[in-house]
């Protein structure tokens, strides 16, 4: 009996000294990072100073503003030449890469020749108008890749620096996927290196830009692909996500962003990567559209024929589908609230689609549950684990000495993430099985309230696209995407207008596994009702606009 209440009294010491623990460490997160922002702000604007006000040029090619569904459709019946269409791209790649810094190689010239190669097997007439809609329906489409995704041929390297460029000797599977079905891949863009962090910079390629304001970043880590397909130089996009890497960019560009559902497309063929078991249940090679109308065929495209089934072709109104939402974490403290014009933009929408508003109240545990989860998994590619041949491994002692010093390669997050993993490994194996356990209810939870009808509104960020380096002080509020990540369900960034700044603003579409088609339906709605991406300002449209402002009219928003 005396054993029985020892044991439990032991348990319940046990919780309180978690809750302890938890709190402890939540408090010092916060507050490390208001101390990060004395630092990270000011240095962020005077980096700022050198960085010059200029415009886009204006896009003038109509090729350029057609979705690729429509595109396609035009190619295989000879209303037009893929020629012209790579051709428009690669002069729109070369109009407003020197602005935005986002591609690291291109291979324009090969992509002209496969287009023309793709033009002449259309004007023999070998195949039939349905049977090129059915095998290859991305025929003549130029698709651009984050660079961290193997293209044989291209650098492969994502970001690092290394004595020897790294190029791949094959094909990412989805890339051999995408080439099957017709599409022409045109470059690599920029990644941070090894995909670490929430904006896009390294010490190889540089800084890209975002396309609606240069002194803000397009996000991270597929900025690259988000500023090119914003900026109009893009249509569709190969990127990559494990923790928003694909919803932020797309957000802060104002485009549409998918995570699939875990292993619905292959992760092979990827830097970094993992041979840890479950790596694929956190990490995912994702789409990424200028227009909410080509997410399904880029998905269905890229999906893993090994892989969980997607019925993408199935017809879906979205007056069948139940809505709920949230515009808070919980709240748990840990993040920002949301800016006012998003708070007000998601609860519009939330009334829009008549979503019944929930309080989840473990998703004040994203933080906790996210870092735990994704930290402790082994054998996670990082620059102390793969080096270069003939070269020492790093330690994460001495590269952090070197990197304070300026004398490393590597940019911070790479240096301090092996600090990160070293730190979880001291906290006590019962706090990490404490959070898989809150894992496993909210993965129940979010079963029972969405079934196979249900989709759940949700932040993707707390504000629109901030200047460069200012992540340094908001790394927590990427929790509100990582969260799903984590839970291994399906999401998409859907643009829902421009902010007072005229910064796109995107709220997250969450479904349960396999319910992709949920998602990319109300995607395709709020496309319908808000409009979707809008032309950046250019410098024709700035022109414009203060020939306008100085007659006393206004001007109007230029949309795609």
């Amino acid at each position: 009996m005396l054993k029985s209440i020892l044991t439990v009294l032991l348990l319940h010491l046990e919780e309180l000294l978690l809750r302890i623990l938890g709190y402890i460490m939540r408090r010092f997160l916060r507050s490390a990072m208001i101390v990060f922002s004395w630092f990270v702000v000011p240095y962020s604007r005077y980096t700022n100073i050198k960085v010059m006000r200029r415009k886009l040029p204006p896009i003038r090619s109509h090729l350029l503003e057609i979705p690729a569904v429509d595109l396609a459709k035009l190619i295989r019946t000879r209303k037009i030449k893929s020629e012209e269409v790579v051709e428009a791209y690669i002069e729109r790649c070369r109009q407003v890469n020197p602005l935005i810094n986002a591609i690291v190689q291109d291979r324009f010239e090969e992509a002209l020749e496969e287009a023309r190669e793709i033009d002449n097997v259309i004007a023999m007439g070998i195949n039939s108008v349905e049977s090129m809609e059915e095998h290859t329906p991305l025929l003549g489409i130029p698709v651009t890749v984050k660079e961290s995704i193997a293209v044989k041929g291209m650098t492969n390297q994502a970001g690092r620096v290394f004595k020897t460029p790294q190029i791949a000797k094959s094909d990412a599977p989805v890339v051999e996927q995408i080439k099957r079905s017709g599409g022409i891949i045109l470059l690599v863009s920029n990644t941070p290196e090894l995909c670490l962090l929430w904006e896009t910079y390294n010490n190889v390629t540089g800084q890209t830009k975002n396309p609606y304001d240069l002194k803000r970043t397009p996000g991270g880590s597929s900025g690259g692909e988000a500023a090119l397909l914003a900026s109009g130089a893009s249509l569709l996009g190969l990127t990559s996500d494990i923790g928003g890497s694909s919803r932020l960019p797309a957000m802060f560009s104002g485009i549409w962003g998918h995570k699939p559902t875990p292993y619905a497309v292959s992760f092979r063929g990827h830097h970094p990567t993992s041979d840890f078991p479950k790596w694929g249940d956190f990490f995912t090679i994702a789409p990424m559209t200028r227009y909410a109308k080509d997410l399904p065929l880029l998905l269905k495209c890229m999906s893993d024929p090994t892989g969980p089934k997607l019925t993408l072709d199935r017809a879906i109104s979205v007056n069948g589908i139940r809505f709920f939402f949230m515009d808070n974490d919980g709240p748990s403290g840990m993040m920002r609230p949301l800016s006012r014009d998003l708070h007000a933009a998601i609860n519009r929408v939330a009334s829009d689609f008549n979503a019944k508003r929930v309080n989840i109240r473990k998703m004040k545990w994203s933080l906790d549950i996210s870092l735990s989860a994704m930290l402790t998994m082994k054998n996670i590619e990082t620059i102390y684990h793969k080096t270069e041949e003939g070269e020492q491994p790093k330690t994460v002692c001495k590269e952090t000495v070197k990197y304070f010093f300026g004398c490393s390669d590597s940019i911070l997050p790479s240096v301090i993430f092996g600090h990160l993993q070293n730190f979880m490994k001291i906290i006590p194996n019962s706090r990490h099985k404490h959070l898989a356990s809150i894992i496993e209810a909210l993965k129940t939870e979010f079963k029972e309230m969405l079934g196979n009808d249900g989709v759940f509104l949700y932040p993707t960020f707390p504000n629109t696209a901030h200047q460069h380096y200012q992540i340094y002080h908001k790394l927590l509020e990427p929790m509100y995407m990582a969260i799903f990540n984590t839970l291994g369900l399906p999401v998409t960034n859907c643009m829902i207008g421009l902010d007072r700044r005229n910064l796109p603003m995107g709220i997250q579409v969450v479904a349960n596994p396999g319910q992709d088609h949920l998602c990319l339906a109300v995607a395709r709605e709020m496309e319908r009702r808000y409009g979707g991406w809008v032309r950046p300002p250019s410098e024709e449209s700035h022109s414009n606009s203060n020939s306008s402002n100085s007659s006393g009219t206004g001007s109007s928003k230029q949309r795609g």
